[in-house]
């Protein structure tokens, strides 16, 4: 089966068309608008399924390491026909790999990340709903009569829907990043450590401390003169 590459999550550009009728130029902005979101949403699930067959992946080889490495040694200690001779110590061989499993999952971020991904998605669906909602109200008001204003400012007040709808996927986008990166740099790599300023560079020698200043202020404190031995 030939896997398909999963697009870019960078927008296209912004389509270019004539405004000599704005009612339908503006439908063209509100079919791009919704496009794009809905593009949102499926790169989010498709993300969230290939971290999710991962996590599942790696939390099973948690359960099964933890429970080899449990049966193993009980059952060397009972006595029980083993393949081999004092295979009880397979347990502790198990034991890690279970927790090299569940480290990979904590450290690669497949379990969270998947959740993230969910969360991020439904979010976008949900305030794509609201667009949709928001839109027909529009069109109504435009069908039974504008009630207050012209016609020119009922289309600003179309493009300020769809353009506050972009705003909202984007600062989604924005929050869901600045979560990524901060459960980056809370794993404990040496990138992180050095950015959070965790330990000094070798080549970095350590400020020098003055001494304090004397009683007199503002000097390096001296040692009392003593007063030479009589001849």
């Amino acid at each position: 089966m030939k896997r398909v590459k999963q697009p870019d999550l960078l927008g296209r550009g912004f389509p270019s068309g004539d405004w000599d009728e704005p009612a339908e130029r503006l439908e063209e902005l509100y079919r791009w608008v919704e496009q794009e979101a809905m593009r949102v949403v499926d790169w989010y699930l498709a993300d969230r399924t290939r971290k999710r067959r991962w996590a599942r992946a790696l939390r099973g080889g948690v359960v099964v390491g933890t429970g080899l490495g449990a049966l193993l040694p009980l059952a060397d200690l009972a006595g029980l026909p083993l393949p081999h001779g004092g295979a009880g110590y397979l347990g502790y061989v198990a034991l890690l790999f279970a927790a090299g499993c569940a480290l990979a999952d904590r450290w690669l971020g497949m379990t969270s990340g998947w959740m993230r991904d969910m969360a991020a998605a439904l979010a976008v669906h949900r305030r794509l709903e609201t667009l949709r909602y928001e839109w027909a109200a529009e069109n109504v008001r435009e069908v039974l009569g504008p009630a207050e204003g012209t016609a020119g400012e009922a289309a600003e007040r179309s493009l300020a829907v769809l353009r506050r709808f972009s705003d909202d996927v984007n600062e989604t986008l924005r929050a869901e990043t600045t979560d990524w990166m901060v459960a980056f740099r809370t794993t404990g790599s040496p990138l992180a450590m050095n950015a959070s300023g965790g330990s000094p560079a070798p080549w970095r020698t350590p400020p020098r401390r003055l001494p304090p200043a004397g009683p007199g202020g503002g000097g390096w404190a001296t040692m009392p003169r003593q007063r030479p031995p009589a001849g």
